[in-house]
């Protein structure tokens, strides 16, 4: 598998992950039966999604869990940012640098 499919496959699984987990988070806090119901039903999909995208391809995911992470931690934050209007405060950000760090070196090293 080239480099950059392998880069857009992890890109799309943290998104669906980050997406899936942003809809059950919906539906948690939604006041009606219906909306509620149809929300987890989508979050549902949406992470069975992750999990067939992620497991798949034929990979050493070990060894891309660095890069997956660094994308998974993106993903979330702008989720959060953009639907849940909760701004990443310095400390996140610093951390967030903290995981990139580290996900290069999982993967780089490996």
């Amino acid at each position: 598998m080239r480099q950059s499919v392998i880069l857009l496959v992890l890109a799309l699984a943290a998104l669906l992950e980050a997406g899936g987990d942003a809809l059950v988070r919906l539906g948690l806090h939604s006041a009606a039966a219906v909306p509620r119901f149809l929300l987890f039903l989508a979050g549902a999909a949406v992470l069975f999604l992750y999990g067939w995208t992620v497991n798949s391809p034929p990979w050493d995911f070990g060894r891309l869990l660095g890069l997956y992470v660094v994308f998974f931690f993106l993903f979330a934050q702008i989720i959060s940012w953009l639907v849940f209007h909760q701004k990443p405060s310095i400390a996140v950000l610093v951390g967030g640098g903290f995981i990139a760090i580290g996900g290069l070196i999982i993967s780089l090293a490996s």
